[in-house]
């Protein structure tokens, strides 16, 4: 009796999900058993997070991406609050793994259609690992289990360049994916709106605790929000690659359409990281500059709506002189003391980028830092200068390759936007996503973690689009294009 592949794969499915469905409940039992109460407590917490995204990888892979937003959205909130409820402060804590375990799910349809991604991904794909794996080496012999966290945290996001060139979306899925992302960054701009009015108590604890003078104080209009996020630089970022989409399309902006541009607009000013409105700034005019002749007049409106409404009302919020005094900052950034202190910073790094062209190794920058150090920053644990960032992880060899992968995603996504057809807008938006990536490097490296997650986003649905407009070049039929793009 011959077995057919879909029924196999069916059938592998299930018996996968029974597996998870029977294997989990042993698991949680088994570190409950073993853990301490409060790890117990984060660990059934983890769980029950990763168990969703199992099962939408499994069985509808598309509507995966929007829970993973979810979860990097909601994750450390979660974490303050259960922190709070047992009344200790974790620097290190089990929930920190949630987005990037709930994003490792993405390897389970790669690998499933791994036989389909072409060769423009393949390329870029194999640039980025020559340089993630030579800076995992280093890493590995320079700082330990630091550099394995520091390196899940590039490989995550990049799953998706792969999962979007397996998982064709169709127009209707990217809409619909751009509609959840504004939607949920409409609930982090609400609670982050009350959180700057009230200040909740979990909030005021983890501030207390987390010793970060640079987040204002734990009292209503003193604090520069963070809303549900690990601290205002993630919040704002969260908010910007929302919000650029939903001021330049109607069909992605949410729900609440532009109430909720509003919401965001407000929440993003509350947390007072001016890179990201430069950020937003550069990606909406880079989507405008590429748009047709009509186009550019339809967002140029919608963006000076935008500023006119906020002219309005900003002074009209509370604590508005101190949001009125930050903005007023971007005219005179060379009186503006961190403007000094990374221009400081480019000229001290560079010579000892030079004496070390081998590179520290992946996990000498960023949060890995606190892995091996007793929960504390390390020596580049702050770092606000991303060239510097990225020269000094993966030296000069590991940074021309991956320098290298981001000049061989802005080629494929220039020969997309110029190509004119009806999936443009979506290039467009990857090249907007592209050029802000690039712009922000001058404050931060923003290819690890959330910040690359939403990158990667924006590009991969481009890059993906691209892969579906090859395969009607090549002559595959429209119907059959269809079904291999609702396969999934």
């Amino acid at each position: 009796m011959n077995v057919s592949l879909p029924s196999m794969k069916s059938a592998g499915t299930l018996l996968l999900i029974c597996g998870i469905c029977l294997g989990l409940p042993l698991m949680i039992g088994f570190a409950s058993a073993k853990l301490s109460s409060s790890n117990s407590l984060q660990g059934i917490i983890l769980a029950g997070i990763l168990f969703p995204a199992f099962l939408l990888a499994l069985l509808k892979p598309k509507a995966l991406i929007a829970y993973t937003l979810l979860v990097w959205a909601v994750a450390p909130e979660l974490r303050r609050i259960a922190d709070w409820s047992e009344g200790v402060y974790h620097s290190v804590s089990l929930l920190s793994l949630a987005p990037l375990l709930t994003g490792a799910t993405l390897a389970i349809p790669v690998l499933g259609e791994i036989h389909r991604i072409r060769k423009s991904s393949t390329r870029i794909i194999l640039l980025f690992s020559v340089a993630l794996a030579y800076g995992a080496l280093i890493g590995l012999a320079k700082n330990g289990i630091g550099s394995v966290y520091d390196l899940a945290n590039y490989i995550v996001p990049l799953l998706l360049i792969p999962f979007f060139a397996v998982t064709r979306f169709r127009p209707k899925d990217i809409d619909r994916l751009l509609y959840a992302f504004a939607n949920i960054a409409v609930l982090v701009a609400i609670y982050g709106i009350v959180q700057y009015l009230i200040v909740p108590p979990w909030d005021a604890f983890w501030m207390k605790n987390a010793d970060m003078m640079s987040i204002g104080t734990p009292y209503p209009l003193e604090i520069r929000v963070f809303s549900t996020l690990n601290s205002p630089g993630p919040a704002a970022t969260f908010l910007v690659f929302a919000l650029v989409p939903m001021i330049l399309e109607k069909r992605w902006q949410g729900t609440l359409r532009w109430i909720g541009v509003m919401l965001v607009v407000v929440c993003l000013l509350t947390t007072l990281v001016r890179s990201a409105w430069l950020v937003m700034l550069v990606m909406l005019l880079v989507y405008i500059a590429s748009s047709p002749s009509k186009g550019k007049w339809k967002a140029l409106l919608q963006l000076v709506f935008v500023a006119a409404v906020l002219f309005w009302i900003v002074p009209k919020l509370p604590g508005a002189e101190g949001l009125v005094a930050r903005m007023e900052t971007l005219t005179s950034v060379q009186e503006d003391h961190s403007y000094n202190e990374r221009l400081s910073l480019w000229q001290n790094m560079l010579p000892m980028v030079a004496s070390n062209p081998i590179g520290q190794g992946i996990g000498s920058v960023g949060q890995g830092t606190k892995i091996g150090n007793g929960g504390e920053l390390g020596e580049y644990g702050n770092m606000d200068n991303g060239v510097i960032a990225l020269l000094l992880t993966f030296g000069v060899l590991g940074a021309l390759f991956f320098f290298g992968a981001l000049g061989a995603v802005i080629k494929q996504i220039i020969v997309r936007v110029t190509s004119r057809d009806s999936l443009q807008p979506y290039a467009r938006l990857s090249l907007a996503a592209w050029m802000g990536a690039v712009v922000s490097l001058v404050s931060d490296n923003g290819f690890p973690g959330l910040k690359g997650y939403l990158i990667w986003m924006l590009i991969g649905l481009g890059l993906g689009a691209k892969e579906i407009i090859d395969s009607r070049k090549k002559g595959t039929p429209h119907a059959a294009i269809e079904r291999e793009i609702t396969s999934h």
